[in-house]
């Protein structure tokens, strides 16, 4: 059976909710999406002044760069601008920031602490398939990032 993404936003509120430190549920999180569509891989990351970091992550393995300055790469792209990357193909871009040799396509998300005007955190997507975030896909993890803003933003 399919997972929905009323199931995604269902197992996030929960996770959100739940009892288990930060990064427990950034772990939970990140694998929630993950599972949503197959996706090979799927991270969690703050935002600093100066660095993004790695809080936790779901896939193979841990990213090449666990930490990274906060103008480089497809991140800097969606930091700066405050709306998310979409990049069917990750070897045509000059902004990306190899992680895994695997990946074709890369999706951020910025999560946006409105009140703060800034992001302090993103939501980062990977595919080993170029081309393979829709517009729906996009909507869908946006909808994703913001169930999940907790995280970051404390109401």
């Amino acid at each position: 059976m399919a997972v929905t993404k009323e199931d995604v936003f269902e197992s996030l509120r929960l996770i959100i909710s739940g009892a288990e430190d930060r990064v427990e549920k950034a772990r939970k999180i990140a694998k929630a999406i993950r599972n949503f569509g197959s996706y090979r891989w799927v991270g969690l990351y703050d935002v600093g002044e100066t660095e993004v970091s790695i809080i936790a992550y779901s896939g193979p393995s841990a990213p090449a760069y666990p930490t990274f300055p906060i103008g480089k790469g497809l991140t800097g792209s969606a930091i700066k601008e405050k709306k998310t990357v979409v990049v069917g193909d990750v070897t045509k871009d000059p902004r990306y920031l190899t992680a895994f040799g695997s990946t074709k396509s890369e999706i951020i998300i910025p999560i946006l602490d409105s009140r703060r005007g800034m992001v302090v955190g993103t939501v980062d997507v990977e595919s080993e398939r170029t081309d393979a975030f829709s517009d729906t896909d996009r909507k869908a993890f946006e909808d994703c990032a913001t169930a999940a803003s907790k995280l970051w933003i404390a109401e």
